[in-house]
Formats: structure tokens, sequence, C-alpha cells
């Protein structure tokens, strides 16, 4: 029962943590893609907008929200293993919504590249990968250009991501853990 709570509350914090994202990239909202994580959010988004205001381009609702399905995720794993509930389900949800956009950000490069091989037009999904990734690769490209036709700047973002992953594991509490 755990792992399917926890599962299904950890893909739903992924579609909040997508929203999040999508607004801030400010992509395109008409495709299919992004029709779906708006669905997905928008019943629980629209009533805290009313109270939680925006900050800048940060949506901060979105943003409660992804701490609070975090923090929903570890109380739900205490409560079902016969644990009391206890604060620190609050540190850890900070946590696991930094790690789970670690790891949604590198699914995101993941598919972007293997479309990149196998796209044979133009594709919804991949339209939206290309507008979430492309602010992050578009400044290594600029310090590394393709060589030889192979653009290497996803190679260079996975190996920095990887890099900031084992740091975060030696130097903050609760990396391992989540």
């Amino acid at each position: 029962m755990t792992f399917l709570v926890t599962t299904l509350l950890e893909l739903y914090l992924m579609v909040v943590l997508l929203r999040l994202w999508l607004q801030y990239v400010r992509a395109d909202f008409y495709n299919p893609f992004s029709q779906f994580v708006v669905k997905a959010t928008h019943p629980i988004l629209a009533p805290m907008r009313r109270v939680v205001p925006s900050i800048g381009r940060l949506d901060s609702s979105a943003l409660l929200l992804a701490f609070l399905v975090g923090s929903l995720i570890w109380t739900a794993k205490l409560l079902l293993s016969g644990n009391g509930w206890n604060v620190i389900v609050f540190v850890l949800g900070a946590v696991t919504v930094l790690k789970k956009a670690g790891v949604l950000l590198f699914w995101m490069l993941l598919i972007r590249a293997i479309l990149s091989w196998v796209s044979q037009g133009h594709n919804p999904v991949e339209a939206v990968l290309h507008q979430l990734t492309e602010p992050m690769l578009a400044p290594i490209r600029r310090f590394l250009p393709p060589m030889g036709g192979l653009d290497f700047s996803m190679l260079v973002l996975l190996i920095g991501m990887n890099f900031v992953n084992i740091l975060l594991h030696s130097y903050l509490p609760y990396w391992s853990v989540v």
C-alpha cells in the first residue's frame, strides 16, 4: 500500500513541478501535453491562487502545492509504516521537491535526446520538451559549439547535474533518504 500511495503522490508531484516549470519558461499552453498538465493541476491550484499571490514569474501557489505534496508523501510513508507523524516531514518535503525537480529535468533531457534520434516530424511533446530544456542548454552551446555535427550540451548538463547531485548528497541532510 505504501508503494502505491507514494508512487501516485510522486507522479502528481512531477505534474505539479511540470506546471511550475511550464509557467516559468512561458511554454505554449495550447500544446496537448501542456493542457494535460494544466487540467491535472487546475482543480487544486485555482482555489490556492485566490489566497497565495504570485511573485513575479514564479507561481508561488504551484510551488506551495509542490511543497505540500512532497510533505504529504512523507506523511503517508510515516503513517502507513506505523510510525507517528513528525514535523520532519516538512524538511523531507522540501528536499523531495528539490530532488524530484532534478529527476524531472533528467528525464526530460533523456526523452528529448531519444526523440531527437527517432522523431520524424513535429511532435507536440517534443515541442514542449524543447521549450522546457532549451533555456538550460543554450548557454552551454555558447561555450561549447557543435563538434562534427554533434551537440554535447546535453551531455555537459547531465554531467553537471550528476556533480550537483553528488555534492548535495555529501552536504545536504536527508538528500540520500529521498
